[in-house]
């Protein structure tokens, strides 16, 4: 049984599950690396740069920058080991294909399933931030929606409950915060039929249904539309950096670090969800005019760019007003209003609209990339894998990732589960840096210049002995850790009540895992990126909390049953079919 959930696939065998037919035509080669460099910004710069930015800044102060750098180095090694896979598998699989290879069927399955997480669930959450800056802007214009289709029903609910409950004890609705004060006004304003509230986000809807559209149409209307959308945002962006910049008051970076080491890392999630999109680019694979050269070149080009980006804005951000003052949900909005530069407000207004939407883009495109490629294996129903005869584009898994978006848009509140989208693409980053450890170790030591086809590789990990780097680094990093926060460290290991150590676990095990990782790393003699890539993450991935954790591994239980359900049964590496 455990042979047959590990079982691989050959790399010979992948590239020829993607050959044509007249029922099953080539998706069309239409993407150079400019193209697929703006479809990495337009995944990377969104809901992290006009939104969660505020709250890390308001955690780590100015420091935030910093940790905009540890992000990016962590997401550094993970992009090195993908840029590799991607020369190797110029397939559309992005991690669930690199893992089938290196892992075998079951993780691969695992992956695949998690990714639902990072591109579909991450997508309902940013229709519905989407929504509201839309519905912010239309407000600027004097256009006021009905509160009851730009509200979702969860939320309505939820906020006419709590609303009543304060209203009844006096508060005047005033007095209401705007998300309650919404809330209350859509439940009470809202049609009823059949004794049921008519009340959905129909912005949010719409902004999935016209990007699926757009998407099932071509990729290279899609790549039109992200170039556009890119260099609207790209200018944008560049414009407030360069007002914001003379308004800078350095006083407000000091100090740097006004809650030590400790509010610095609260901000992990946050930043972190600002960098997930990169991988977004290994999707379109079979979509690049020349995979093995561009998809490595994009992967890079993007990173820098954002990472460029992310330091300056937060940099500027907290350089324009206290770091105190950025606990909102609107930074960027906030820091020019404050300062009476209404005008520009404005434009970042239009400018997060565009960005937004952008990632709506990018991840509308990947998500039925990996479906398709689970569909060519048998993981999942056939028509999955069914490209469009017009259009070359995957038309049915498209088409089931709209629906699979947009529906839940109209009615669901998933701010909650934000931290979801990060830790299935920390798991998949995670898969990803190791399967570069385990590919192909015959082939490396034989002939470092091709793959298991005997093609030539266009990237490689550069290798560096673990055995005399990684100790150090390790001696480095618990030294900083200990003269930063000693007593965070003392706590750790105090002893406490299960209410308390439950929290403790992720943690725990990052300690364990990564002293075993360091173990065989030096013992091994393994390829440093690659365990800097496993450690980084696994660290990243701890800092989400249990509750998430919790959710995670719910998710991965429900993937399990329907792999163990259809497929393991219908897998083409099934020997029994």
């Amino acid at each position: 049984m455990f042979k047959e959930l590990s079982r691989k696939k050959s790399l010979s065998h992948i590239l020829s599950d993607t050959g044509s037919n007249e029922e099953n035509p080539h998706l069309k080669k239409n993407l150079t690396v400019f193209d697929l460099t703006a479809l990495g910004v337009a995944g990377i710069v969104g809901a992290g740069i006009f939104s969660t930015i505020g709250n890390a800044a308001f955690n780590g102060g100015p420091a935030v920058s910093v940790l905009f750098i540890f992000t990016a180095i962590a997401c550094g090694f993970s992009a090195l080991c993908y840029a590799e896979f991607a020369s190797r598998i110029p397939i559309s699989g992005s991690a669930y294909t690199y893992s089938y290879v290196s892992f075998g069927e079951l993780v691969a399955w695992i992956i695949g399933w998690s990714l639902v997480m990072e591109y579909a669930v991450g997508n309902i959450a940013v229709a519905i931030s989407w929504s509201d800056y839309f519905t912010g802007m239309m407000n600027g214009f004097g256009i006021t929606l009905p509160h009851y289709i730009t509200t979702d029903y969860l939320s309505a609910s939820r906020g006419f409950a709590e609303a009543s409950v304060l209203l009844s004890g006096g508060a005047d609705i005033s007095s209401l915060t705007p998300a309650l004060r919404e809330s209350y006004l859509a439940w009470n304003s809202a049609p009823v039929l059949f004794g049921v509230k008519l009340i959905a986000d129909i912005p949010a809807f719409s902004i999935v249904v016209l990007i699926t559209i757009l998407v099932y149409v071509g990729i290279y209307e899609t790549k039109m539309a992200s170039n556009i959308m890119v260099m609207i945002k790209m200018a944008i962006l560049l414009l407030v950096i360069g007002i914001g910049s003379f308004y800078v008051n350095p006083e407000n970076w000091s100090p740097f670090a006004p809650n030590g080491i400790g509010g610095v890392l609260k901000g992990v999630s946050a930043v972190f969800f600002a960098f997930i999109g990169f991988d977004a680019i290994s999707t379109t694979a079979e979509e690049c005019r020349n995979p093995q050269r561009d998809l490595p070149r994009a992967i890079f080009y993007s990173l820098i760019i954002c990472i460029i980006l992310y330091i300056a804005i937060s940099l500027v951000i907290t350089g324009m007003v206290s770091y105190k003052e950025l606990g909102v949900g609107d930074p960027l909005y906030y820091v020019f209003h404050k300062l009476n530069l209404d005008w520009i407000s404005g434009v970042i207004g239009v400018s997060a609209i565009i960005a937004m939407a952008s990632v709506l883009l990018v991840f509308q495109v990947g998500q039925p990339r990996i479906w398709m490629s689970m569909s060519r294996d048998g993981l999942l129903p056939r028509r999955f894998s069914k490209v469009h005869k017009k259009f070359k584009t995957p038309s049915f898994a498209t088409v089931v990732t709209g629906f699979f978006v947009a529906l839940p848009s109209l009615f669901m509140n998933l701010t909650e589960v934000t931290d979801l989208t990060s830790i299935g693409t920390l798991f998949a980053f995670i898969v990803v840096c190791g399967g570069v450890l385990v590919l192909d170790k015959e082939s490396r030591k034989a002939d470092t210049k091709t793959d298991g086809t005997g093609k030539r590789v266009g990237f490689r990990v550069p290798y560096y002995d673990s055995r005399y780097i990684l100790p150090f680094m390790i001696i480095v990093v618990i030294c900083i850790v200990l003269w930063f926060n000693t007593n965070g460290v003392i706590d750790f290991f105090r002893p406490a009540p299960w209410s308390e150590f439950r929290h403790k676990i992720p943690m725990w095990g990052f300690v364990i895992s990564s002293t075993i990782i360091t173990f065989i790393a030096v013992k091994k003699r393994l390829s440093l990126i690659p365990v800097l890539g496993l450690l980084t993450n696994i660290y990243l991935i701890t800092e989400l909390g249990l509750t998430n954790w919790i959710r995670f591994i719910a998710w991965m239980a429900i993937g399990l049953v329907v792999y163990l359900i259809y497929g393991y049964r219908h897998s083409k590496l099934n020997r029994v079919v």
